[in-house]
């Protein structure tokens, strides 16, 4: 079905490929493609680790395999930023894209592999089909500029919360960052609103 979970995160899979493939084999199309491409990955992957990951640990029993999906995240979407400020045109750019796109590339075969299976295994379709929903609910939320309005509403508060160590309005990846830099245990299996109490507590 076209609302299963699987069906929608190897779609995702296959329209970055695409982008990646254009990159490669036409120059003129990288200040558009590369945008879009890192901005898709980034709303994929908090949408996964938002409302996927969570339930592949908890119910498919593979945290191990969670966390290294998710520190793949995160080293693939800094990549990506660096590669936003770079000269699309030089040498440098080309040995980078191709190194993001292969790391890329690579977690997306763990997944399908690995996590994707697992998950199928451990759901009915019913279970399947209301994650997919989830997923693409929260992956809209990103791409229309979620952290847009949460910088906004920083700003309206005078940017105190960041001194104050507060975690209103932080993405779950930024989040999961903070959490890593704690210590906090388990922060792999984590929702957002998880995350956020347990950063809470342990700053506190």
């Amino acid at each position: 079905m076209a609302d299963d979970l699987i069906t929608m995160v190897t779609t995702d899979h296959r329209e970055l490929k695409r982008l990646f493939d254009m990159m490669k084999s036409d120059r003129s199309s990288r200040p558009l493609a590369l945008p879009l491409a890192v901005a898709m990955l980034e709303a994929h992957s908090e949408a996964e680790e938002d409302r996927i990951y969570p339930v592949v640990a908890k119910e498919a029993g593979e945290k191990a395999e969670v966390e290294h999906a998710a520190e793949e995240h995160h080293e693939a979407e800094s990549q990506g930023k660096h590669l936003l400020e770079m000269d699309w045109e030089s040498e440098e750019f080309d040995r980078a894209l191709e190194e993001w796109i292969g790391a890329v590339e690579h977690h997306i075969e763990e997944e399908e592999n690995d996590v994707l299976p697992a998950l199928r295994e451990a759901v009915d379709s019913d279970r399947l089909r209301e994650l997919g929903l989830q997923f693409a609910a929260r992956r809209a939320r990103k791409l229309v500029g979620e952290p847009l309005k949460a910088a906004e509403g920083g700003a309206r508060q005078g940017g105190g919360q960041a001194e104050q160590g507060g975690t209103e309005g932080m993405t779950r990846a930024e989040l999961y960052d903070k959490a890593k830099d704690l210590g906090v245990e388990g922060r792999s299996s984590m929702t957002k609103d998880e995350l956020a109490q347990e950063v809470g507590k342990a700053e506190g």
